[in-house]
């Protein structure tokens, strides 16, 4: 009788442990506006995954952002800012703060989530996914600054990722959003 409530204990705690994403798609965040958005509203898309800031030094690849979305949304592409003030709080706003200053003042147009954090104790599982090494090797690795972009195909799969000075029109960006388009 032991054994079997032993073996029906370990049956009850393996059920209840999640099992590892297979991709992005697996994951809900809240849009800046307050709604439930899961990624995978964006199935068959290419998408850009970018941790933002209003008062970085690379805050003003907004502009890069926007410019690259707009070349290729009608090909399927969606860019998604994720506020984190996890870089020297340089994004110290509400998301209403945060929705007014990305509007007037680089008038995005692409889908903004509400603030999460992006690395620490508290990290937002999105996060914990795309920097586990275990999950994705290649891309992998914990996020260092502000502006990391995360490519992912039409799969939900992370194809690349690029560290905060790639600028949103570097070559090897473009390259990679249009090789990706062709998938």
């Amino acid at each position: 009788m032991l054994k079997y409530a032993a073996l029906l204990l370990t049956s009850v705690c393996l059920a209840t442990v999640p099992l590892s994403a297979a991709s992005v798609y697996d994951y809900t965040l809240t849009s800046i506006d307050g709604n439930s958005t899961p990624l995978s509203t964006y199935k068959g898309k290419v998408l850009m995954l970018v941790n933002v800031a209003s008062k970085c030094g690379y805050t003003p690849q907004y502009t890069g952002l926007e410019s690259l979305y707009q070349k290729y949304k009608d090909q399927g592409f969606v860019i998604v800012g994720i506020p984190a003030n996890n870089f020297k709080s340089q994004e110290p706003g509400t998301n209403a703060e945060i929705k007014t200053f990305c509007k007037t003042k680089y008038d995005v147009q692409f889908p903004m989530m509400s603030k999460v954090s992006v690395a620490g104790d508290d990290k937002a599982p999105l996060y914990q996914f795309l920097t586990s090494q275990q999950d994705n090797p290649q891309t992998g690795g914990e996020i260092k600054w502000n502006f990391t972009k995360f490519l992912v195909g039409r799969d939900g799969q992370i194809l690349n990722r690029f560290e905060s000075a790639v600028t949103p029109d570097d070559p090897s960006v473009t390259a990679a959003v249009e090789a990706a388009l062709k998938k």
